[in-house]
């Protein structure tokens, strides 16, 4: 994590105000610079997005899927080619998850298959209940096509944006265009509050019943009173604190990110068999959160996994991309729609050092070492 200070500022605040438990000032004054960093101006329209402090991200998908009213039974599509969070909170609510394989350009949400999708379930008796698109690795999706294509169908959006903070679509924060948006402060995250996520919602109303839930149900009443099932999902004020630090310094994160992808870029352009994935359309503005790359074993001489080992015996962490939930054991009998492209990304890519702790000491070092291999 990279700290500028501030993060102390806030949670000895904390500490000398006693406000250590899942609220306080840290905590609303972190929800508050979150809705004024998603809620500029687009297009001449003025955002007016919601956001409340969570425990994770998977925290936020959970009480989104509640609010939504999804229930045992129920379908929700969600993304295949991502890591289990997205899909896990479906399973809690004891609904079944119906995975969408990804287009190549973007690697994320197909929206060709989401609807071929959709018709299928709809044909079956089993309209979805929520669509769950991701921004892999911060790559914002088709959005728009995902969005026309649920509202025809009048099936809500949960933007799974936990990969995606600062990644922008024609200008518009990823994360605001569905009904509610998911953001992750986990400690490997374009800024972190050691552990923490957050839930973007449409409006006050919203917001406030998602907090209802977050903070065990408990009815407005000076005695103990629950009339559905809460959960204990708050953000804490010392972890709020660390975010308000964090958010001082996220546009030097992004750049950071932004200016790792360019050293890259520029060192791959001559290597043949290894190809950087980049945004694909100029109205895409990823965080590049982990800049990933796949690898030709033909025109490399080595496949992904070879150059993995490589990597990591020269002390540089790589790893392979996302194991498609459609893969997974735990959901062999899922429904899915696939065409081959998550699968042959799987088999072909990684992720390379990106962080806010990677100089470019270190991006010489790793362009030196495969290029080295390549030799």
């Amino acid at each position: 994590m990279s700290e500028t200070g501030e993060e102390k500022k806030f949670i000895k605040e904390a500490f000398d105000s006693n406000w250590v438990v899942p609220l306080g000032p840290n905590v609303s004054g972190f929800e508050a610079d979150l809705e004024e960093y998603i809620n500029y101006p687009v297009d001449g329209r003025n955002l007016e997005k919601k956001v409340v402090a969570l425990s994770a991200g998977t925290a936020a998908i959970h009480l989104a899927l509640v609010n939504l009213g999804v229930k045992a039974g129920d379908e929700v599509i969600c993304q295949s080619f991502t890591f289990a969070a997205s899909a896990n909170p479906v399973v809690y609510q004891g609904a079944t998850p119906v995975f969408i394989d990804s287009e190549p350009s973007t690697w994320n949400m197909d929206p060709n298959l989401l609807e071929d999708a959709i018709k299928d379930r709809i044909a079956k008796g089993k309209k979805p209940k929520a669509i769950i698109p991701v921004y892999l690795y911060g790559m914002p999706a088709y959005i728009d096509e995902i969005m026309e294509i649920a509202n025809r169908y009048e099936i809500p959006v949960l933007e799974d944006a936990a990969e995606g903070f600062g990644s922008r679509y024609r200008g518009q924060v990823c994360g605001t265009f569905g009904e509610y948006g998911v953001m992750s402060f986990n400690g490997n995250k374009m800024i972190t509050t050691s552990g923490g996520g957050a839930l973007i919602c449409p409006n006050e109303e919203k917001a406030k019943r998602i907090l209802f839930y977050a903070t065990q149900a408990r009815e407005p009443l000076p005695y103990y009173e629950h009339e559905h099932i809460g959960y204990n999902y708050r953000m804490s004020n010392i972890c709020a604190g660390i975010g308000r630090g964090q958010m001082t310094i996220v546009n030097d994160h992004l750049a950071h990110h932004v200016h790792t992808k360019d050293v890259y870029k520029e060192a791959f352009a001559d290597i043949d068999g290894i190809e950087l994935h980049v945004a694909p359309e100029e109205y895409m503005e990823p965080n590049y959160w982990l800049n990933t790359i796949t690898v030709d074993p033909d025109k490399f001489g080595m496949d992904y996994e070879q150059l993995r080992q490589v990597l990591d015996k020269a002390n540089i962490e790589s790893r392979p991309l996302w194991k498609p939930m459609h893969m997974q054991p735990v959901f062999k009998d899922a429904p899915a729609y696939v065409n081959g492209v998550s699968e042959n990304l799987f088999k072909v890519g990684l992720c390379l050092p990106s962080g806010p702790m990677v100089t470019d000491e270190d991006l010489a070092y790793i362009v030196e070492t495969i290029k080295n291999t390549k030799k």
